[in-house]
């Protein structure tokens, strides 16, 4: 299990590893990556690199945790109330998910492979995933009155909407080398702001 070291020399080793280590997750992916290519990359032995964390897993864990909580961070903080002005308050949180995702396409993509095969990570995105869910489902009720939509459960129409745009930010950004040409994050926020204000505020709901 890692640790924050308590010297400020410990702590600029622990960050140096972490961002060698991001950069052989990205260029290897999880399965490919090594902690000894991790501390290679880091210019420090291996026994150095132990010290810090105590395997690959642990090593990849604490990066996801950073991002996590950024990228739940990046999606609430919004300046319009969703009961005021819904479109506008989707658009930023949108927005703010989408822009976070992109800043952490290489993390993001890892963590998909990861929890393909790794019961930990697979715990790890499912929790990522139901905390945005749980999120906007708390807020359509409680500020927007709304307990169904089009008489179906809200929680599934939220979970389904955050379905679609997790796989977006993941095909425009987390595999962006295969786009032909590249999703400004601008623009892939008014698509998936467009589809999700249709679903909740739509006409018939």
């Amino acid at each position: 299990m890692s640790h924050l070291p308590n010297t400020t020399k410990g702590r600029r080793t622990r960050t140096k590893l972490l961002e060698a280590a991001r950069s052989v997750f990205a260029r290897d992916g999880y399965v490919g990556a090594t902690m000894s290519g991790v501390a290679t990359e880091a210019g420090m032995s291996l026994g150095g690199l132990y010290r810090y964390f105590s395997d690959k897993e642990d090593l990849f864990a604490t990066l996801i945790a950073d991002t996590h909580d950024d990228l739940f961070r990046a999606s609430g903080a919004t300046e319009h109330r969703i009961e005021d002005d819904p479109y506008q308050a989707l658009l930023e949180a949108n927005t703010g998910y989408l822009s976070h995702y992109y800043e952490n396409r290489d993390i993001m993509r890892t963590l998909v492979e990861a929890a393909s095969v790794d019961p930990r990570f697979r715990e790890i995105w499912w929790s990522m995933r139901n905390r945005h869910i749980d999120r906007f489902t708390t807020v359509l009720k409680v500020k927007c009155g709304m307990d169904t939509v089009g008489g179906l459960n809200v929680r599934g129409v939220v979970e389904a909407a955050a379905c679609m745009v997790e796989q977006s930010a993941y095909v425009w950004y987390a595999q962006d080398a295969l786009q032909r040409s590249p999703m400004p994050v601008e623009q892939g926020a008014q698509i998936v702001t467009r589809i999700w204000h249709r679903a909740f505020f739509g006409s018939g709901n």
